[in-house]
C-alpha cells in the first residue's frame, strides 16, 4: 500500500482512486466485458481476482463475458491482483466484497480471527504445476531435491507458497532449507526461470503452456487433475472459489444468490463446451502465446473445475491437513471447517440453460 504522509483524513473518493491506481489491473470493457453490467441499477459488487488472465480463475471473467451477471441483475466489477494473498488483504480491509482465489485462505484467516467463507467452489484441485528450469533439471528431479533451491511463488503467503511448503515437508525437506521467491505469474515468472533467478517454481496455465512451448523447463508435479491432486496432496484440494466475508454474505443473501446463480451457470456451460469454444469467449489478449497454445492451456486445466459449485465432501479436511503440516499458526489451532464454506447458495441455484 502507498503512504500519503501525515494526512489525518482521506475522502472516500480519494481512497477509491488510490486503490484503482495501485491494483495490477482492473477489468474493463476490453478485457472482461463489463459493458452491460455497468448500466444496471444498484451498487456494484467488487470482486478481486488473483490474476484475471490465469486459467484457474477463468470462470470469473467468463461469467462476465457470457453476460450471466447482467442476466441475474447484479452489477459486478472484476479487479486483478497477481497473488491471492494481496486479494485477501483487499477483502479483509473492505476494499472489495469478494475474492476469486484459493479456498485455503479461509482457514488461514479464521485462526487470525477473520470469518470468511467460500460461497461458490469453482475448483476441486489446485490447477498448479511445479516447474523446473532446464538448467536446474539435473539436480531437481522431485520435491526431495528442494533443499538449497530458489523456488518461485506468486507471492509470500500465497497459496503457491503454501503448496510449495507442503510438497517440501511431505518429501522430507524443511521449510527453512529452501528459498521462496515472489515472482508473480506470466511473463515475470517466465523471465525469472529463464534468467536463473529461480531454479523452479509453482505456476498455472497459460504460463505452464508457454514455458513448455519455449522449452524453458519441464513439469515436476502436476496438480491440474483430480488424480494429480490426490497423488501430490493426498486427496482433492478445493482451490479456486468465490469467497466473501461471512458477515457481508449474511446481510446480502439476495445478491450472493445472484452471484452463485451466474457462476454455477458458467461452470455448467464450461462442462458442455470445448476448450476452443471457451477460448473464443475470452479476451483476445489472454492468448499471449497464440490461440492454439491458449486452447491447450484451457484443455489441460478444465479437469480442475466443478460442474455445480459444490464443495467436494472431503476437500476441506485435505486442505486443513496440508496447512497443518507446515503452518505454525494452524498446527495447534482448532479450525471449524463448517464455517469456512457454505453450500446454501449453490444448492439453491435454479437450473437454467
Amino acid at each position: 500500500m502507498r503512504t500519503f504522509g501525515k494526512i489525518a483524513k482521506v475522502s472516500a473518493m480519494a481512497v477509491a482512486g488510490v486503490m484503482c491506481l495501485s491494483l495490477s489491473g482492473c477489468a474493463d470493457d476490453s478485457s472482461a466485458g463489463n459493458a452491460g453490467s455497468e448500466s444496471l441499477e444498484g451498487d456494484t459488487v467488487k470482486i478481486m481476482v488473483g490474476g484475471l488472465d490465469k486459467v484457474i480463475y477463468l470462470p470469473a471473467v467468463l461469467t462476465q463475458r457470457l453476460g450471466y451477471f447482467e442476466k441475474e441483475g447484479v452489477r459486478v466489477k472484476l479487479l486483478s491482483e497477481p497473488a491471492g494473498v494481496q486479494a485477501t488483504t483487499a477483502l479483509v480491509s473492505g476494499d472489495v466484497q469478494g475474492v476469486v482465489g484459493f479456498y485455503d485462505h479461509t482457514l488461514d484467516l479464521q485462526v487470525k480471527g477473520k470469518q470468511v467463507e467460500s460461497v461458490v467452489q469453482l475448483a476441486q484441485t489446485p490447477g498448479e504445476v511445479e516447474i523446473v528450469s532446464k538448467q536446474a533439471a539435473s539436480g531437481l528431479a522431485s520435491p526431495k531435491d528442494f533443499k538449497g533451491k530458489k523456488l518461485g511463488v506468486t507471492g509470500l503467503g500465497s497459496s503457491t507458497d503454501f503448496l510449495t511448503k507442503y510438497l517440501a515437508v511431505k518429501n522430507g525437506v524443511q521449510v527453512s532449507d529452501f528459498t521462496p521467491v515472489a515472482v508473480g505469474a506470466g511473463q515475470t515468472f517466465i523471465s525469472a526461470l529463464e534468467k536463473g533467478a529461480i531454479d523452479g517454481g509453482m505456476t498455472t496455465d497459460p504460463t505452464v503452456a508457454q514455458i513448455l512451448a519455449k522449452d524453458l523447463g519441464k513439469v515436476l508435479v502436476d496438480m491440474r487433475t483430480p488424480e494429480g491432486s490426490r497423488a501430490a496432496l493426498g486427496g482433492l484440494y478445493p482451490a479456486s472459489s468465490l469467497y466473501m466475508n461471512t458477515e457481508w454474505v449474511n446481510s446480502h443473501k439476495e445478491t450472493v444468490q445472484k452471484l452463485a446463480n451466474a457462476m454455477v451457470r458458467t461452470l455448467k456451460w464450461m462442462s458442455e463446451h470445448t476448450p476452443e469454444e471457451i477460448m473464443e469467449q475470452m479476451p483476445a489478449d489472454y492468448a499471449k502465446g497464440g490461440k492454439e497454445l491458449y486452447a491447450k492451456a484451457i484443455e489441460n486445466t478444465l479437469p480442475m473445475f466443478t460442474k455445480d459449485g459444490v464443495m467436494p465432501a472431503d476437500g476441506p479436511k485435505t486442505v486443513l491437513e496440508v496447512l497443518k503440516s507446515f503452518n505454525p499458526n494452524l498446527k495447534s489451532a482448532s479450525v471449524d471447517l463448517g464455517k469456512t464454506y457454505t453450500t446454501e447458495f449453490v444448492k439453491n441455484v435454479k437450473k437454467k440453460g
